[in-house]
């Protein structure tokens, strides 16, 4: 078996560990990154990039470059409901470099934080290697054995990080207790043309045929349809013709458009969870973004947080590694310093599961819009209220440029 050897072995190339990888290089630190796929190239991913996000890009001085890669602004969100329009939030009054969310295929994302990465020697990404299970040492974990088209490789490391995403090997192997909170939707995910002309705001439909959200990616919406958990195979039962239907309903002005929708292949089923891990480390190896708390879709803020997590890791045990000092508590420092975020982040995403998502998809009358929409209608400095809390998150992360590596 081929062996490597570095100071930080990172499983999974997603958000979360690609930023974690280019930061610990900047600081010199060595770093190898492990993507299972043989590039980024992967629809229906997370494509929302908050500003926060945005901010943090601009502290690292990469949101320049960043920009000038194809993506929509969205520097408002409303809805839609019985086909009254109601203005939600806006992103414009932000105090960020970029005050808006930036809807860009997370492939882009990707290849723009590898690209930065390999201008720093100690920054590696094997593409086409999958981390299988880590290596148990005498009381701690000392890397990864990783499958690649070359045959198996064992890597050894001072630290392994598991940024493999909510289904991550890594954490079924550690058998660390993981806390089941649920979540009552699933999601349908498919795309459909936007003609020119078309409006350009990110919107979501509310009707009593369900919930449509609405991204403006362009030359089409990337469209989100949530459902009752278990119901996809009902839907599907029906048929087609009663799904673009249903779709024509909630929004008319899409009744052209989906007839692209010619085979359930082209209608991806995003099964929603909703846990995390108790404890997000042991001796040697550390969790991180989904693969220590899996978040649902409501609000886009998965790929964020994963982000907010790489940088907190990246700042906190830089450092250390740096320097050869890594102990169980800088790892711990991290969930400290994560931890309630996501916490947080995951109780609101459950308080609108039941008191807003499931009450639309389960009413078969009239939808009667709630009076907090009025009030946003009504006084436009309360849309700052939910663009704060959506586009900045809790406890946003930043970068120190004096951590970087003369």
């Amino acid at each position: 078996m081929r062996e490597l050897e570095t100071d930080c072995c990172i499983a999974g190339g997603g958000p979360a560990g690609v930023m974690l990888g280019y930061l610990l290089a900047r600081q010199g630190v060595d770093v190898i990154i492990l993507e299972k796929h043989a590039d980024f190239f992967r629809d229906f991913r997370g494509d929302t990039v908050h500003p926060s996000t945005l901010q943090a890009f601009h502290e690292m001085d990469l949101l320049d470059t960043f920009l000038e890669r194809p993506f929509q602004k969205t520097e408002t969100l409303g809805l839609v409901i019985e086909g009254k329009p109601f203005p939600l939030a806006d992103f414009r009054h932000l105090p960020v470099a970029a005050p808006f969310v930036a809807m860009m295929p997370q492939w882009d994302f990707l290849d723009h934080l590898a690209d930065e990465g390999r201008k720093f020697p100690p920054f590696h990404l094997m593409m086409s290697a999958e981390a299988t299970k880590y290596i148990d040492g005498p009381g701690r974990v000392t890397g990864v054995i990783a499958k690649t088209p070359d045959g198996p490789v064992q890597i050894k490391a001072k630290l392994t990080v598991a940024a493999d995403g909510r289904s991550s090997v890594l954490r079924a192997q550690s058998g660390l207790p993981v806390k089941d909170i649920g979540a009552p939707i699933d999601v349908f995910w498919f795309r459909l043309p936007r003609s020119r002309g078309a409006e350009t705001e990110s919107l979501g439909r509310v009707s009593s045929d369900g919930l449509l959200v609405m991204i403006n990616r362009g030359d089409y919406w990337q469209c989100a349809l949530p459902f009752p958990k278990g119901a996809d195979e009902a839907i599907r039962a029906a048929g087609l013709e009663a799904f673009r239907a249903r779709i024509t309903r909630m929004a008319p002005d899409l009744a052209d458009a989906t007839g692209e929708i010619d085979s359930w292949d082209k209608v991806k089923l995003l099964s929603v969870q909703v846990n995390r891990l108790e404890r997000w480390w042991k001796d040697g190896l550390l969790f991180i973004g989904d693969a220590a708390h899996a978040m649902s879709p409501v609000g886009g803020v998965g790929v964020n947080l994963a982000v907010q997590d790489a940088i907190a890791a990246a700042r906190i045990l830089g450092p250390a590694l740096r320097e050869n000092r890594l102990t169980t508590e800088d790892l711990a420092a991290v969930q400290k310093r994560r931890e309630w975020p996501a916490r947080m982040t995951q109780s609101a995403q459950v308080l609108a599961h039941n008191m807003v998502l499931i009450p639309a998809l389960t009413a078969k009358t009239t939808i009667h819009p709630p009076i907090l929409l009025r009030l946003f209608s009504w006084f436009p400095l309360l849309r700052r209220l939910p663009a704060r809390a959506v586009g900045m998150g809790l406890r946003p992360e930043h970068w120190d440029t004096a951590l970087d590596k003369p």
